[in-house]
């Protein structure tokens, strides 16, 4: 798995031509959680934030709990380059690692050719933006369509 993300993070890199050093960049999790912390801990919420824009460093999560403030979220996360997309879902803890290993396994079957493709029409398509204000300053994440506060679905 360390051999596959570094040849991943060297070909976004290539990718992308960064200027920014990485240690400037707040990390994809701190984005996460700081979106959730700002949206009040919503039922859900997803949402796109550019490769470019963060450290990756919930590369090789899928599926997985992830805890904020006491709330439990049922993460489903995918690269779709030039994003990494999240869906949130608030839900009680639950092993989810046969569902990460096989969502995993699934994108490394199809050489991330739907993902890519997601990515590219996800450009397209996106209608709102939010700033996430995180320790390494504001980033910009991004919707497909707007969101309504307090929503269940």
């Amino acid at each position: 798995m360390r051999a596959l993300r570094r040849l991943h993070e060297a070909a976004v890199g290539l990718l992308l031509w960064r200027g920014t050093a990485a240690a400037s960049r707040p990390a994809a999790s701190e984005v996460l959680s700081q979106h959730l912390r700002q949206r009040g801990l919503p039922h859900w919420t997803s949402y796109c934030v550019k490769y470019s824009a963060v450290r990756n460093d919930q590369f090789g999560l899928s599926h997985f709990n992830w805890r904020v403030n006491g709330a439990n979220y049922h993460i489903l996360r995918t690269g779709c380059f030039p994003f990494i997309k999240y869906h949130c879902s608030r839900a009680a803890p639950q092993d989810l690692a046969l569902q990460n290993a096989a969502f995993t396994a699934l994108k490394v079957l199809n050489a991330g050719i739907p993902t890519l493709l997601y990515g590219i029409g996800s450009w397209f398509f996106v209608s709102v933006t939010e700033t996430v204000h995180t320790s390494h300053g504001p980033v910009t994440i991004y919707f497909l369509n707007k969101e309504d506060e307090g929503a269940m679905y």
